[in-house]
């Protein structure tokens, strides 16, 4: 009896890691900047505000994305990454359609809303490569959700992974577009990290009528953007 019991527990310990495994790997492969959606065509209004003199060195690049990730970010698309996750477990398919409409909607620039398209399109096509049937029709924060809700990760842990992977992305931005060296981008790195819990927690906090994306001064760059005469990024 001891020895089918120490043997049903080992199984039961070894089924678990490799599930805790994947759904860890799942997180950082969809975090990777290596994803091929697009994520480095876009700046997210960076280079406009690099344009206007509003970012021009490490420090000033490291407190603009701090400031972006607290208050365009947490408010907005992270809280709409963990609603949609818990939606697609929920198998609520009208709740992930007012998710993704009210991501479009919330877009304030048509550079903005094209990202979202594209980035959640190429994520779609991602999936379908590997076999998913899922349909090809999100804006990136609800796709984000389609392809991590169906591991075992914590909504918060998927949150961390999607803010996580948007602070690479900016932080590439922000060495091109200043630009900065490699060692000032991943001090930006260690500086957006730390923020990334309390960014996660307050999105996580949110609830549908408290989730917000208003941010004018990065709504008037991007549209500044549009029409920028020399430019590296998409938006």
């Amino acid at each position: 009896m001891a020895t089918n019991t120490v043997t049903s527990t080992t199984a039961m310990t070894t089924a678990t890691t490799t599930t805790t495994d994947a759904a860890l790997l799942r997180l950082i492969w969809l975090a990777s900047p290596a994803l091929p959606v697009g994520g480095f065509s876009y700046s997210e209004g960076l280079e406009a505000a690099v344009d206007r003199g509003l970012v021009t060195d490490e420090a000033t690049a490291a407190n603009w994305l701090a400031d972006q990730l607290h208050m365009t970010l947490a408010r907005a698309d992270i809280a709409v990454v963990a609603r949609a996750t818990q939606a697609f477990r929920d198998a609520d398919t009208a709740q992930c359609e007012a998710l993704d409409a009210w991501v479009r909607a919330t877009r304030e620039t048509s550079e903005l809303r094209l990202q979202t398209e594209q980035m959640g399109r190429s994520l779609g096509e991602w999936m379908k490569s590997l076999g998913d049937t899922s349909e090809v029709r999100w804006t990136y924060p609800v796709a984000f959700a389609a392809a991590a809700y169906k591991t075992t990760a914590t909504l918060r842990e998927i949150a961390l992974a999607f803010a996580f992977g948007w602070s690479e992305n900016m932080m590439q931005a922000a060495i091109k577009a200043v630009p900065l060296g490699q060692s000032a981008g991943q001090r930006i790195l260690m500086k957006l990290a730390g923020e990334i819990p309390i960014a996660v927690d307050h999105a996580l906090a949110l609830d549908n009528a408290e989730r917000q994306s208003f941010a004018p001064m990065l709504a008037i760059l991007s549209a500044q953007h549009e029409t920028q005469y020399s430019r590296l990024f998409r938006s």
